[in-house]
Parts: C-alpha cells; structure tokens; sequence
C-alpha cells in the first residue's frame, strides 16, 4: 500500500505501540495482562508497519530472526523455573526478594518476558512466512 497519511502515521504510531506493549509486560505480572497480551500489541504494530510499508522493511527492521526471538522466549520461560528448585520448590514455582539489599526481583517477571518473546516471535514468523512467494 502506498499511502502517505498511513505510512506518515504508522512511524508515530509503532513506537507508541511498543511503548505500550512494554508497559502492558511490565505491568501485568501485578496487573491482569502480561508477556502475552502485550506480544500480541506488538504483533499489532509490526502488522500496521507491514501493511503501511512491506515485508522487507519489516524483516530490515529486526535485528534478530523471528525463530531466535521465539527460542530465546522459551528459553527464559523455561529457565525461570529453575530460581525456585534452588530453594527446595516444584518447578516453576515463582520466588521473589530483594537482591543486594535494595533490587526487588521476581522470577515471574522473567517467565512473562519468556512469553513476551517467543508468542512476538511467533507473530513475525507467520508474517514473515505468509509473505514469501512459493
């Protein structure tokens, strides 16, 4: 598409729709929301800057594969669970505490940026492969 009041709009729009979907991630392991309600924002704005520019600029765009960022989510989803076998709990069994005396840390939070990643990295692999000529 062609459409310079889209395109004009879509460079303002993206950066508010990743803003927000970053806020969604941060906010939601207190909050309703979280790693998979703001991949899916995410997934949004890429597909308003696919549909305003094309593929190419997409795929420009990121710096790292779509399969990479899927696999390092589920990497992370995963490996958080390991925080609470250290203290004698099930796997994936979320711990929380302040490190070094004043960082408040929280092994959820790292298995929704795990989820964050692999459902955004999901989102691009299908956009990417629903776009390739056979």
């Amino acid at each position: 598409m062609n459409s310079f009041i889209l395109q004009a709009t879509t460079r303002v729009i993206l950066g508010l729709m990743i803003l927000l979907s970053l806020f969604i991630l941060l906010r939601g392991h207190n909050e309703p929301g979280g790693g998979f309600i703001g991949a899916l924002i995410a997934g949004a704005a890429f597909a308003l800057y696919k549909y305003a520019f094309d593929i190419t600029k997409v795929k420009a765009s990121l710096i790292v594969p779509p399969q990479i960022i899927s696999v390092l989510g589920v990497s992370l989803a995963l490996g958080s669970g390991i925080f609470g076998m250290f203290y004698g709990l099930p796997f994936l069994t979320g711990i929380s505490g302040y490190i070094l005396g004043k960082i408040y840390f929280s092994s959820i939070l790292i298995f929704d940026i795990g989820v964050y990643l692999a459902v955004l990295g999901v989102i691009l692999t299908l956009f990417v492969a629903l776009e390739e000529d056979y």
